[in-house]
Order: C-alpha cells, then sequence, then structure tokens
C-alpha cells in the first residue's frame, strides 16, 4: 500500500479534529477554516516525455524491463518531496515543481550499480527514494533540472541472519514493520521504533541517522549498523568486516548520515536482540520542566537507564501530547506539571529490577507516579502524530516539527532560546504560536529536544515558517545545539550544518563526494551545497 499522497500514512487511519479542539484553536491562536480544498490527485498536470528515448532505454535495460521505469503521472506525484508541512501545502496546492522524470524501481545492488552508471553517462540527476517520510527536504534536489526517483521498494528482504553473533543483514527497501516481522519469525528484534516507523525503512534510517523512541534502550540506528554496502557511480563500497576495529577511520560513519549524496545504501548489517519477554510503560509527573529533566538525566548517567525514557514541558503535558489520542480532552486540559513517560522492555526479571530501581530514583528526584495508564495510552498513540499534524492542516492550522540536542549543561538555555524565537518571529507575522516541547531522547552527557508548533496559517503559510525555522536555526547554533538530531541535514538543514561543521570539514566532505560522484548527480544540494 502507497502512502497517502497529499498527507501522511495510511488514508483510512486519517481523523479529523473534534470540535472541541476547532473551537479552542480559533478561539486561543485565530486559526480560520482553509479558504480552498486542496486540489485532487487527477487534476494535477504533470509535465511529460522529459527523458530523451536514448536516456529512457538506458534506464529500463539498467533495471530490467519497462515496468520499472516508471512515468506515469501518479506514481511521479507520489514521489514528489518528502512530508514536512511545507512539502504537504504546495502538493495540496498542485505544486509538481520537484517532480521526478521517471521512477526507477531496481531489484538489487547491481541494477543500482548499472542505473548510477548510465545516469553518469547521460548527465542525470537522481534521488534515492525510501519510505518518502523526509520532513527536512531531503527529498528534492537542490537544483533545478530533470531527474529521476530510484524506488528501493523491491528490493526488501532478509538477506541474511547469524543467531550466534546476533547480526542481521538488510535490504534498503525493507520497511520498518516488515523488518520486525522478518526478524521475529527468528526470535529477534532490531528494536528501532521512530514516529515515521510504520512507513519508513532500513535504508532511509542509514542514510539520515535515524533514533527511535526506544533509544534509551536499545541505541540509535547508527549505533546498530554494524556493516554497509554503497553503490557510487565509480563502483562498490563494503564496510564492516568486524564490530570494532582499529584498522583506519570507521568507513561506516562516513555512509550513515550521508542522505544519497555519496551513493546508494544497498544492504545493512546490523545488531539484533531477543524480542523481549515483557513490556512495560507507565506515567510519572514532575512539577517542571527544569526538575524533569533533571530526573531523566540522573537515569541516563546513573541508571537503571529505561528503554523509553521522555518528558513533556507544561505547555505540550497540558494541551496532552504526550498521548497524542488525549488531545483536547478534561484529562489533558486538567493536567499541571510534565508528563514523563518510562518503559521497559526484556526479560521480566530484568525489567522488574530495573523499574523498581528507576521507580526509586523519580521518586527522589521530585517525581510522582501515575500507573500503567499514561504509559500504556502513550505507547498505543506513539504513531499517532502525523496523522494529527494532517487534521491541522485540514482545519485551517499551521503544524510544524523541529529538533534539536545539546549537552545537559545547556538544555536550559537551548530550550528557551529555540521557544522565544519561534514565538516572536510568528508572533511578529500576525499568528502567535503555540510552542511544545518535549526531551525524546536521552544520552550519559546531554538530551534532544523536540518542539511542536501550531498556529494561523496566515495569508502566507510558506513564507512565516521559512522566517520562523530560520531564526530557530540561528538561536539553535548560538545556543550551542546540534541543526539536527534525527531528522537529517536535507536541504533545510544545509546552510546551518555548513555553519556547524565548519569549512575545512565541509570540503573535506566534498572532496568525497567528488571521489564517489565526480559528476554531482547523486541527490545535488542535499547535505552539502552545490559545487560553484
Amino acid at each position: 500500500m502507497d502512502m497517502l499522497w497529499s498527507g501522511w500514512g495510511d488514508p483510512a487511519r486519517a481523523t479529523p479534529l473534534p470540535d472541541t479542539v476547532i473551537g479552542l484553536l480559533r478561539d486561543l491562536l485565530g486559526v480560520k477554516p482553509r479558504s480552498a480544498e486542496p486540489v485532487g490527485l487527477a487534476d494535477i498536470a504533470v509535465p511529460k516525455g522529459q527523458l530523451e528515448p536514448a536516456v529512457h532505454q538506458a534506464l529500463v535495460a539498467a533495471v530490467g524491463g519497462e515496468e520499472y521505469v516508471r512515468t506515469d503521472a501518479e506514481t511521479r506525484i507520489r514521489h514528489t518531496r518528502g512530508k514536512s508541512t511545507p512539502d504537504l501545502l504546495r502538493i495540496r496546492q498542485g505544486d509538481v515543481e520537484d517532480t521526478p522524470a521517471a521512477v526507477l524501481l531496481p531489484a538489487g545492488h547491481d541494477e543500482v550499480l548499472a542505473v548510477l552508471r548510465a545516469c553518469a553517462e547521460h548527465g542525470l540527476a537522481l534521488v534515492p527514494f525510501g519510505g518518502g517520510t523526509s520532513v527536512v527536504g531531503g527529498l528534492a534536489p537542490g537544483r533545478r533540472g530533470i531527474f529521476v526517483a530510484l524506488d528501493l521498494r523491491r528490493m526488501d528482504g532478509l538477506l541474511a541472519l547469524d543467531p550466534v553473533s546476533r547480526t542481521a543483514t538488510l535490504q534498503p527497501g525493507l520497511r520498518a514493520p516488515q523488518a520486525e516481522a522478518l526478524l521475529a519469525e527468528h526470535g529477534f528484534t532490531l528494536g528501532h521504533f521512530p514516529q515515521s516507523y510504520e512507513w519508513a525503512t532500513i535504508g532511509g534510517f542509514a542514510a539520515t541517522r535515524s533514533s527511535g523512541q526506544a533509544s534509551a534502550g536499545y541505541g540509535r540506528f547508527d549505533e546498530m549498523v554494524l556493516g554497509l554496502t554503497l553503490a557510487t557511480p565509480e563502483g562498490t563500497i563494503d564496510t564492516g568486516r568486524a564490530p570494532r576495529s582499529a584498522a583506519g577511520p570507521d568507513l561506516r560513519q562516513l555512509v550513515l548520515g550521508s542522505e544519497g549524496a555519496f551513493g546508494v545504501i544497498t544492504s545493512v548489517t546490523v545488531r539484533i536482540r531477543p524480542v523481549p519477554q515483557t513490556r512495560v510503560y507507565e506515567g510519572w509527573r514532575f512539577p517542571s520542566f527544569e526538575e524533569g529533566a533533571a530526573a531523566l538525566r540522573h537515569l541516563a548517567q546513573d541508571g537503571p537507564r529505561p528503554t523509553v525514557l521522555r518528558l513533556s514541558d507544561e505547555t505540550e503535558t497540558l494541551i496532552g501530547l504526550a498521548q497524542p489520542d488525549a488531545i483536547g480532552s478534561s484529562d489533558a486540559q486538567a493536567a499541571a506539571g510534565c508528563t514523563a513517560i518510562a518503559g521497559y522492555e526484556g526479560t521480566e526479571d530484568d525489567v522488574a529490577y530495573r523499574r523498581g530501581r528507576a521507580a526509586a530514583v523519580l521518586r527522589e528526584c521530585g517525581g510522582t507516579p501515575l500507573g500503567g495508564e499514561p504509559g500504556e495510552r502513550w505507547a498505543h498513540g506513539r504513531y499517532s502524530a502525523p496523522y494529527l499534524r494532517d487534521a491541522l492542516l485540514d482545519a485551517g492550522a499551521f503544524a510544524e516539527t523541529l529538533e534539536t540536542a545539546t549537552f545537559w549543561s545547556r538544555i536550559p538555555e537551548l530550550y528557551s532560546a529555540v521557544r522565544d524565537a519561534l514565538t516572536t518571529t510568528l508572533a511578529e507575522a500576525g499568528t502567535p504560536p503555540l510552542v511544545m516541547c518535549h526531551i525524546s531522547h536521552v544520552y550519559e552527557n546531554g538530551a534532544s529536544l523536540y518542539f511542536t508548533v501550531v498556529s494561523a496559517q496566515g495569508e502566507d503559510p510558506l513564507a512565516h515558517w521559512t522566517r520562523a525555522k530560520h531564526a530557530a536555526n540561528e538561536a539553535i547554533l548560538a545556543a550551542g545545539g546540534t541543526i539536527t538530531h534525527h531528522h537529517g541535514v536535507g536541504t533545510d538543514h544545509r546552510d546551518w550544518y555548513v555553519r556547524e561543521a565548519g569549512a575545512l570539514a565541509v570540503e573535506a566532505l566534498r572532496a568525497v563526494k567528488r571521489r564517489l560522484d565526480p559528476a554531482g548527480l547523486l541527490n545535488p544540494g542535499v547535505l552539502l551545497p552545490l559545487d560553484d
């Protein structure tokens, strides 16, 4: 099943906002009903015949058949950009400026290499496409011109499983739920459950350094990766002969987070863990975000560390976003303080031990136990926030997210700086926002901050958000945060990533790209600025 072309996920799961919530949006934020309905898929016209016959035939030969080079309008529209709010607003207006000329469906590594060679021969730009879940402009090339999308959905297998070493080799087009199902047949789990879980792919996780909601226990995806195969216009790179090595710099780290700019990931070898015997999620309440953050830091640094550990600020708790299916309910509006969610997965003995020890720490830090209901409610609705975003857009509101990370000592400053930047900029534009935040991932030395912004759309929502996002990006760098923790760089964060990394580091990465992709055809303008 394909994702909704003009929104997130399964169209059958789209649910409109209750009238009470729509009323609150209008009273609090001045949200007005949409001035016009979105265009229909059948009403969008895309340019035809963009590929020269010789190019088309070269691509057909590369992927083994005409049926794997798709140029119909619907397929191309479904591969246009990603799923950020600006992406959705543009596609709902019928804007197909970034539509690929064709969508290619290779069946394996050798066909990917053949496609890359054909593109290099004909000077054709190419954008790798997994689940299409990018929210940072990672699927739209940063330069104008004809390009093709390389959809990896046919590369969706479990290639190998080593139960002794507890490793699995997966193809890049395998969606996360299917990966979990295949591993579960052998008694294992990957343990990677980001909000995009239902639609994102293994290759996308690696290409963007994804981080799942259970990262406190299972780690980030880049920590799970033991080996990679990368297809480039210049040939193949294989990494990962052992779990760790002193044989020079770790080239896996060069591929992880490269976002298709250096090549196409065609297989990923990951560590796997036994399927947990039990899972327990529970809620806690803290008087303030500061006290809650201190409690999370205590667990992250001194243990015992839960598998899931997150904390909503006062505003997010009040609105009920910590429990997406409780938005606007009387329970959510009556809440005070900050809600934390702690989850434990593993053997029954291990879960009982960690849960008991962690509860003592949380109480000592000022936490009040709320029982299992808030935790189970969060687990039930953990993938529903993007659907809520779409419902807000349908109601005439603007809703978007951004994230960052820093060291524990800088969390308060970063939190305040980003909130102030978003609030001030959008208020000056005439669309005062509601800004919410939660800590979504914790480490011994720091944590991430995940912000959600809701406002009226105003006369020009894209312009309003561009100004606000730029202000937030500036605030992130000034306060010592990283420009992205797990969404990736894409084109949206590229210019700030260049400043964060520094000129010399960027030139080193440019040199890598020039060697692996001499013509600069792979995801041009994504991650790295275009060559002058």
